[in-house]
């Protein structure tokens, strides 16, 4: 059974110390977690809460310009929890606005993922909707894929808020997409899982059928970031069968 975790920034609103908010993760039932930083929590702490709750680290989070800045300690510090992966969140549209820019950030971002392998730590990149936009016929994400190697965590709710088919995106990433966020949008916004456009339950089954061993749970903005803890478990149970 492929592997379930929540994005932690689903939980920012909390305001609580990061060890706590992992006890809370176990306690929902999720096989790991995704960290959004780590703030000012001390890496023992967060080590310990993990093993506390019988979480595994499944990925991090890290702005691009910190990676560039210094890979190597990106990645001990996140090695220090057990975690190999770090996933670039977010690139603004200009990165994928023509041709020659999503040309750009594909060499870009193969050069960083050349940089954190030899720190033996594997680099993906999250999408939102904004890749989509049109370029030659195609998308900037389409023509970024073409021209990259990098690996991929499919942001679901976002492809579909974009038009695309992450049935089919998955397909054509298959082994290239280890992670996948399960989040549910309704008219372009990120909404609590079975309240929007997606179809669930075809995604996961695609996403487990070609491999991926994370299925992240995120929402954005979530009003009750417990309730949508609870939630997000539960359908996430549900959906992972």
């Amino acid at each position: 059974m492929t592997r379930t975790a929540i994005q932690l920034y689903t939980l920012r609103e909390l305001n609580e110390p990061l060890p706590d908010l992992l006890a809370r993760v176990g306690e929902a039932g999720f096989d790991g977690v995704e960290f959004a930083g780590l703030g000012d929590a001390d890496p023992a702490a967060v080590t310990d809460a993990l093993d506390d709750a019988g979480l595994e680290a499944a990925a991090a989070h890290v702005p691009i310009g910190e990676l560039e800045d210094d890979p190597g300690r990106v990645a001990r510090e996140y090695h220090r929890l057990g975690c190999e992966w770090v996933v670039v969140p977010y690139l603004e549209a200009a990165h994928f606005e023509s041709r020659e820019a999503a040309t750009r950030t594909a060499r870009r971002l193969d050069e960083l993922a050349a940089r954190m392998e030899g720190h033996s730590t594997s680099l993906g990149y999250h999408n939102h909707d904004h890749e989509f936009a049109s370029v030659d016929g195609e998308t900037g994400f389409e023509v970024f894929l073409s021209e990259s190697e990098v690996e991929i965590e499919l942001d679901i709710g976002w492809a579909v808020a974009a038009g695309a088919d992450p049935r089919s995106l998955l397909r054509s990433l298959g082994d290239r997409v280890p992670l996948v966020h399960v989040k549910d949008t309704h008219d372009g916004e990120p909404v609590e899982l079975g309240d929007g456009d997606v179809d669930l339950t075809a995604c996961v089954d695609t996403a487990k059928e070609v491999g991926a061993d994370w299925l992240v749970y995120e929402h954005d903005n979530p009003a009750d970031p417990l309730a949508s803890l609870a939630h997000g478990a539960e359908r996430l149970r549900e959906l992972n069968g």
